[in-house]
């Protein structure tokens, strides 16, 4: 059998037709806001704010090219998760606050929809909603807890539900099963068609595009690239993985990689016993994550967490691999859905993504410096990244006649995280964790109770 193709699924999935193309290779020696970073958070800041004031110069710079990163290369969820608790939030800024910012993001799926609908091809977006299932006994109880903790910050039925074997039946046929979390906060994406189609978008607004710029240097009014220096009033970072690489920024954001697979297409018959009819996006209750969706022409794209962490948060395209792993999401797919068994994978990818201390994202703007910031998503930045660029827009851009200046009284605006360790206590830390997830996983399969041991030690080394 050949080996899966090192390319992600998505990039040999773009349509030529839908890709972006720059118009300018020139750097502007002079803008009213400069962007570093063509991603998600990047691009939705760029079309949000040129809408907002046409008359800002905005120009978006990128070290390699737009969606480079995770916002083309991740597991297709434009889901209403955040990475940090809601009870974590209201402990810090009260229920009310905790129940904003969620409610926020469940809108921000349907934002991400209606984008889609006037500015992405069909097809790039589809709304199946979200289980996450219960595969032990453990894992009923902490699917069961994070049901309640929404339903203390005020979300009903309508927005997530338990549903039992049968009913989970209607949805996907997981072996195992014993109940799930269902809601209807999630689409499937194919994340890089909609990152070009954001450039796309940014681009008719006057938004200036340029690749291969590097950044070498964020300060008050000025960005010091590979090809000069732009004098900017306004400076976006919107770097996330790779923020490690900025002076000084080393400890800001860990930088973890996540790794996928994909399936040839399955047959129907493959499918009409799996399920997954309306294709909702799909996990389970495991420590160590995994994500996965039916993709629109019919193959399964599954990854998850596991990779190691790099000694000095290296970031290197020989980490964008790992066989180990990959035989790790091989087995995990077919032990979830044993018809997959004989599906050959035709490609196995990963990349980086940004997790920062207290694993609670941010959006901030000092007006007295011009620098502004989001991130810090761990994973969960397709759906947070567009709020984050409309928050952005509304923090840079001033009052608006749309009423979306509620979005500055959101928990995350201001927030700042702590830095991490500096190593060796850092690579040591994350790595066991790493390792007590897999441990606390492996131990519940084969008691079906809590690992009290590994799952605390994990908890306790992250801090979640």
């Amino acid at each position: 059998m050949p080996l899966p193709s090192r390319r992600s699924l998505w990039s040999d999935t773009l349509p030529d037709g839908e890709r972006f193309v720059p118009v300018s290779t020139e750097v502007p020696t002079d803008a009213d806001v400069t962007i570093v970073g063509a991603g998600y958070t990047g691009l939705w800041t760029a079309w949000y704010l040129a809408r907002r004031r046409p008359d800002l110069g905005i120009v978006v710079i990128d070290a390699e090219h737009v969606g480079f990163g995770a916002s083309g290369r991740n597991g297709g969820w434009a889901s209403a998760i955040l990475p940090m608790s809601l009870d974590a939030v209201a402990d810090r800024h009260g229920a009310a606050a905790a129940h904003r910012m969620q409610a926020a993001m469940h809108d921000t799926v349907t934002e991400i929809e209606r984008f889609a609908e006037h500015h992405a091809a069909d097809g790039v977006v589809h709304r199946g909603g979200t289980v996450d299932v219960a595969r032990s006994a453990p894992q009923v109880d902490r699917l069961r807890a994070h049901l309640d903790e929404h339903r203390r910050h005020g979300f009903g039925e309508e927005d997530y539900r338990w549903i039992g074997h049968e009913e989970l039946d209607e949805h996907v046929r997981m072996s195992d099963a014993r109940g799930a979390i269902r809601t209807p906060h999630c689409a499937t994406v194919h994340p890089l068609r909609l990152v070009h189609a954001l450039a796309r978008a940014a681009a008719a607004e006057g938004v200036t595009i340029v690749e291969g710029v590097t950044a070498h240097e964020l300060a008050p009014r000025r960005v010091v690239t590979s090809h000069g220096t732009i004098r900017t009033e306004t400076i976006v970072q919107a770097t996330e993985g790779y923020t490690s690489r900025l002076p000084g920024q080393r400890r800001a954001m860990l930088p973890i990689y996540s790794l996928m697979i994909a399936t040839a297409p399955l047959p129907d018959d493959a499918w009409n016993e799996i399920g997954l009819a309306d294709r909702p996006t799909f996990a389970d209750g495991r420590h160590l994550i995994i994500y996965g969706q039916r993709t629109a022409d019919g193959r399964f794209a599954f990854g998850g967490r596991g990779a190691p962490y790099h000694f000095g948060s290296r970031i290197d395209p020989a980490f964008d691999h790992d066989d180990a792993i990959r035989d790790l999401l091989t087995e995990s797919l077919t032990r979830l859905f044993p018809p997959a068994a004989d599906v050959p994978i035709t490609h196995h990818w990963g990349g980086v993504l940004a997790a920062p201390r207290d694993w609670h994202c941010t959006v901030r703007h000092d007006a007295r410096t011009g620098l502004a910031v989001a991130g810090g998503y761990a994973g969960d930045g397709v759906s947070t990244t567009n709020l984050a660029g409309r928050t952005l827009a509304a923090l840079i851009g001033g009052p608006s006649a749309d009423g979306d200046d509620d979005l500055l009284r959101l928990p995350w605006v201001g927030h700042r995280s702590r830095r991490w360790e500096p190593e060796p206590l850092r690579w040591l830390g994350v790595n066991a964790g790493r390792a007590a997830a897999r441990r606390a996983d492996l131990a519940e399969a084969r008691t079906d109770r809590p690992s009290r041991l590994w799952g605390g030690l994990m908890s306790a080394i992250l801090g979640r």
